[in-house]
């Protein structure tokens, strides 16, 4: 669910009533010594605002990032807590791109170690080194948004026990001093006990390793809301339009923005300007020089969900070779079942739609590993994102392309980072501040912080969080004129604790309030 800094008429009765129930019952919120966070966040016309005071060449921002995926949001909050001037603005809503449709894994990359290994690419092993660091600054910073996932590889031929063993064992190593936890071998029966829909003809035991999941939408959110609390500009729904260039020097100072709300178009300038659009910099860029030749090799991942009964609730499947060597991850996800990802050139698109065949690749994938007949009917819904595969800018073959990311400066002194994956998004988000900071001059008493710095709403909090939101803040339902309190369904209170951290409260308070009223049955999701 992607979220908004819009007010609709709806929200706003609802913050209305929660600042009321605030004012009248002070000493019902037993959260004393968490963090205090509805005053602090800007409304978006208090963004907008901002925006305008740099509407004039006197007035430029530090840095201005267009893009807000999970890239662009890193790299404001990384601005801002430098102590910088720093604005972020977004086209449509923050996530609302690939960011927000990833397989939920924050992961070191097995199959890159494999390549690593039996291809002997040094180049592979160092982005696995990487993504093994930046996975756990991401599980320290955002606690209540990912968790660690076993995830369980399993092993047809007696060879692949000791292969995928050995392999695994590699990756932990790789890890030490920033593990998750160790990988370990099941016999058979525990593999099976363990995964029970794994099909047994064959079947000679699993090995089982360990990385993050993330809900990434809200993760990218909370990016873009913290860095809002330390006081950056975020701006969503705002489109560009054009660069603007300082008419001596050709050098970009500038944006000409508009607001996709109001159609009012806003001129907002800048010492430094990163384009940070994922799959679509080559739109930026080619705005700075009509004879950029493009970067960008789009990629689609696509996705599939399922009914629940396809994974066990708390451990993920990976099929490490599927017949055309691709891998395939099957996990459970919010009570449901995800799986993906293909992985083919497409053409660029803002709305990209999962194909028939891809859909059909990931059942097939599927279905040669699972004891259960993997239907299409139990297909719940698809989604696909496109991925940034960057290329070598200075080179002209294919060859070129990377899972690593992309930083380069045009001419006339545009910034661009693009390639990577969500789980190093941090790092992305260091360099290309740091090549700003470099590349503008600019004056910053602070070097990198983000390693340590927690987005919102993880103070104070811990796994059994929920279980206060349940004792202390009961349910009012109405039903034909009588009014009946009872305390919050368990998955409500969970699923509002892993949402939102200690920020569960306020929304608590809204639901006590009368907005406690589900949206769909069977659902955690609420009014509130």
């Amino acid at each position: 669910m992607r979220h908004s800094l819009i007010a609709t008429a709806a929200t706003a009765t609802a913050t209305a009533a929660y600042y009321q129930l605030r004012t009248d019952h002070a000493t019902a919120e037993p959260n004393q010594g968490v963090e205090s966070f509805e005053e602090k966040i800007p409304s978006r016309g208090d963004m907008l605002k901002k925006l305008q005071d740099a509407s004039v060449a006197t007035n430029p921002y530090d840095v201005l990032i267009i893009g807000g995926g999970a890239t662009g949001a890193g790299a404001v909050l990384d601005a801002v807590t430098r102590g910088l001037k720093v604005a972020l603005i977004e086209k449509e809503d923050f996530a609302a791109g690939a960011s927000s449709r990833s397989t939920k894994l924050v992961h070191g990359g097995v199959r890159y170690l494999e390549k690593a290994v039996t291809n002997l690419e040094p180049g592979q092993l160092l982005l696995v080194l990487e993504a093994l660091h930046e996975r756990k600054k991401l599980l320290d910073t955002a606690p209540y948004l990912t968790d660690a996932l076993p995830i369980v590889t399993p092993c047809f031929s007696w060879w692949e026990i000791p292969y995928y063993w050995a392999g695994l064992k590699v990756y932990d190593l790789l890890a030490v001093g920033r593990h998750l936890y160790s990988s370990y071998y099941l016999s058979r029966a525990e593999t099976l006990r363990q995964f029970p829909m794994l099909n047994q003809e064959g079947l000679k035991g699993g090995v089982v390793y360990y990385d993050g999941q993330m809900n990434d939408a809200r993760v990218n959110v909370s990016l873009a809301v913290t860095a809002a609390v330390n006081g950056a500009t975020i701006m969503n729904h705002m489109s560009v339009a054009g660069l603007i260039k300082d008419p001596v020097s050709g050098k970009v100072v500038g944006v000409k923005a508009i607001d996709n709300i109001s159609g009012r178009p806003h001129e907002v300038y800048s010492k430094v300007v990163i384009n940070a659009c994922g799959p679509f910099v080559d739109v930026i860029c080619k705005m700075d020089d009509d004879k950029h030749r493009n970067i960008i090799v789009p990629a689609q991942g696509s996705h599939i969900v399922l009914p629940d009964f396809y994974s066990p609730a708390n451990m993920g499947l990976i099929v490490p070779k599927t017949k055309d060597g691709r891998v395939v991850f099957m996990l459970p996800w919010l009570g449901h079942t995800i799986a993906g990802t293909t992985d083919e050139q497409v053409e660029l698109t803002d709305r990209p739609q999962p194909k028939e065949h891809e859909v059909a690749f990931i059942l097939q994938a599927l279905s040669e590993y699972l004891c259960v007949d993997v239907r299409p009917s139990d297909v719940q819904s698809v989604w696909a994102g496109i991925r940034p595969l960057a290329l070598d800018p200075k080179k002209r073959d294919t060859q070129s392309i990377s899972r690593e990311h992309v930083v380069m400066e045009s001419e006339s002194g545009l910034l661009t980072i693009t390639g990577g994956k969500w789980t190093t998004y941090r790092k992305m988000a260091q360099d290309i501040v740091d090549l700003a900071v470099k590349s503008g001059g600019l004056t910053t008493a602070q070097r990198c912080r983000t390693e340590n710095i927690q987005v919102v709403g993880s103070a104070g909090w811990d796994n059994a969080l929920f279980t206060r939101v349940s004792q202390h803040f009961p349910r009012v339902k109405e039903s034909r004129g009588k009014r009946t309190v009872t305390v919050f369904s368990s998955d409500i209170a969970n699923h509002l604790s892993h949402s939102y951290g200690t920020r569960c409260f306020g929304v608590a308070q809204l639901a006590s309030a009368g907005y406690g009223k589900r949206l769909a049955h069977g659902h955690s999701f609420i009014e509130a």
